[in-house]
């Protein structure tokens, strides 16, 4: 697999990537996993993959997901000998899920990508403890501003922030990769949002699992 230009960031926010229709193997996945799911596919070299991603801020409205994730279905299933979705339930209440079976796909474990990042199972196990945690991943952390200051009005009425994370306590910043910047970023974060930082390295966790999976399909 020859190494992808990636749009940037807002692109993948806001339209998505389409597949190159050159593979066997279609990963539908959120445009925030893009770079990641690239990375594990060039990396390994899994040729036989290809990736399209519908609009991360999707996840703002995900009431959103379920339909776009079917339509997409739609129009590659006759290209592809397998879709694999590269979703968790992101906010559906299990109707993506519900959609998956329906459409006979096998799609991520998990509630959200924090969970598969950190490995769903023990994400859950901890949840109960951490309530008072707001969590970003590297894609999250460069895009703060489009999913997170600007929709919520913080922009234009910063004196709200207490409102919405007044009951938080700690950002959690899940790093997928060793970037000072990226770091960086995560730590302005916090404290524009007058949380305690914590950083912790989770890698690819279980997205890695899931993609290294569809390597019996070439």
């Amino acid at each position: 697999m020859t190494d992808i230009a990636l749009p940037d960031d807002e692109i993948l926010t806001r339209e998505g990537l389409a597949a190159a229709r050159s593979g066997r193997v279609l990963v539908l996945a959120c445009g925030a996993l893009a770079r990641e799911i690239l990375a594990l596919t060039q990396s390994n070299g899994l040729e036989h993959i290809d990736l399209h991603c519908l609009p991360a801020i999707l996840h703002n409205h995900p009431e959103r997901i379920v339909p776009a994730v079917e339509e997409a279905v739609a129009i590659y299933r006759a290209v592809y000998d397998t879709i694999f979705l590269a979703y968790a339930d992101c906010g559906t209440g299990g109707l993506l899920q519900a959609k998956a079976e329906a459409l006979g796909l096998k799609m991520l474990a998990g509630p959200h990508c924090y969970a598969f990042f950190e490995g769903s199972e023990g994400f859950v196990e901890r949840a109960d403890n951490e309530f008072t945690a707001f969590y970003l991943t590297d894609f999250l952390v460069r895009q703060f501003d489009a999913f997170v200051w600007t929709p919520l009005g913080l922009d234009r009425h910063p004196e709200l922030r207490d409102t919405y994370f007044g009951h938080y306590e700690t950002l959690v910043y899940q790093a997928q990769t060793d970037d000072a910047a990226l770091t960086a970023l995560a730590q302005d974060a916090a404290a524009r949002l007058g949380l305690t930082f914590e950083r912790r390295f989770t890698g690819y966790g279980d997205l890695a699992t899931a993609i290294d999976e569809l390597r019996d399909l070439s």
